[in-house]
C-alpha cells in the first residue's frame, strides 16, 4: 500500500469519527449546531467552526495546493503536473475526449440533481430539518473517500479507469455541499458558495487546458507514472499486466 494510500484511509476513518461525532451530538446536544442558524456562526466558538475550518482548508488547497499528500486526480488542473506527449496530442481528438467524458459528466450532474432536489423538497416540507441537511453533508464527506478508495458508482457512468483520470474528481465538495444551498445561514451558504467556487475554475481549466485532464495527453496520468496507487483492485490488476 503506498504512503497516500494509507494517509486516505487514515482521512476516512477521521471522517467516520466526525459523522459518528455528529450523529451522537445530534441525539445528546442538538443545541451544538446552533451556527447553522442565521448569523449565529459569528456569536462564538464550538466544534462546529472546527470543522467548518477543516472544510474550507480542505477546498483552498484545490485551489492552491498548499497541502501535502492530495492525488493528483485533484491536482492535474494546474500547469506543473501536465506531461505532454507530443508526438499524441490532437486537439480534435481532445475535443472528442472531453466532449465524451462531459456528457458523461453530465449524467451524473443529472443523477446528483435528482437526489438533492428530493432533499430539498423533503427540507421544504418540514420532514428534515437544517440539521438533518448537515448530517446529509457529513456522511456526503464520508462517502466521498469512499469511492475514493473502495468503489466508486459513478465510475459505472463515467466509464473513467480511476480517480486520477476522473473528468469530475473535483466536484466532490460541490456535491457534498449541495444540502447546505437550503440552509439559509452564513454557515451553510459560505461552505456551498466556495465549493461552487472551486468546481467553476475545474471547469474553466478544463474548458482552456483540457489536455491536462487526459491520459491521452497528459503522461503524469498514466497508470504506468501512477505515484499515488490510490486505485483499486481492478486498476492494479492492469497495472500488473502492463496497462498504461
Amino acid at each position: 500500500m503506498s504512503r497516500i494510500r494509507k494517509i486516505y484511509f487514515a482521512r476516512l476513518a477521521g471522517r467516520v469519527f466526525i459523522l459518528a461525532l455528529c450523529v451522537l451530538l445530534f441525539l445528546t446536544r442538538s443545541e451544538i449546531f446552533a451556527p447553522l442558524e442565521g448569523m449565529r456562526f459569528f456569536d462564538g466558538l464550538s466544534p462546529m467552526h472546527l470543522l467548518w475550518l477543516i472544510w474550507m482548508i480542505d477546498m483552498l488547497a484545490q485551489l492552491i495546493p498548499f497541502k501535502k499528500d492530495i492525488s493528483i486526480g485533484s491536482l492535474k488542473l494546474f500547469a506543473r503536473h501536465f506531461r505532454p506527449i507530443r508526438d499524441r496530442i490532437s486537439r480534435q481528438a481532445l475535443r472528442a475526449h472531453i466532449r465524451s467524458a462531459t456528457q458523461s459528466a453530465f449524467g451524473v450532474l443529472l443523477v446528483w440533481t435528482a437526489v438533492i432536489v428530493v432533499l430539498g423538497a423533503l427540507h421544504a416540507a418540514g420532514v428534515l430539518s437544517d440539521v438533518h441537511l448537515f448530517l446529509f453533508t457529513v456522511f456526503f464527506y464520508v462517502c466521498d473517500l469512499i469511492c475514493v478508495l473502495i468503489w466508486c458508482p459513478f465510475r459505472l457512468l463515467m466509464r473513467n479507469r480511476c480517480c486520477t483520470t476522473c473528468r469530475i474528481f473535483n466536484w466532490d465538495h460541490l456535491m457534498m455541499f449541495a444540502p447546505m444551498l437550503f440552509v439559509r445561514s452564513f454557515y451553510a451558504q459560505s461552505l456551498f458558495l466556495m465549493s461552487l467556487l472551486v468546481f467553476l475554475v475545474w471547469e474553466l481549466c478544463i474548458l482552456l487546458h483540457p489536455e491536462r485532464f487526459l491520459e491521452q495527453s497528459n503522461a503524469a496520468l498514466a497508470c504506468a507514472n501512477c505515484t499515488d496507487k490510490l486505485c483499486t483492485q481492478y486498476c492494479q490488476k492492469l497495472r500488473r499486466a502492463g496497462g498504461r
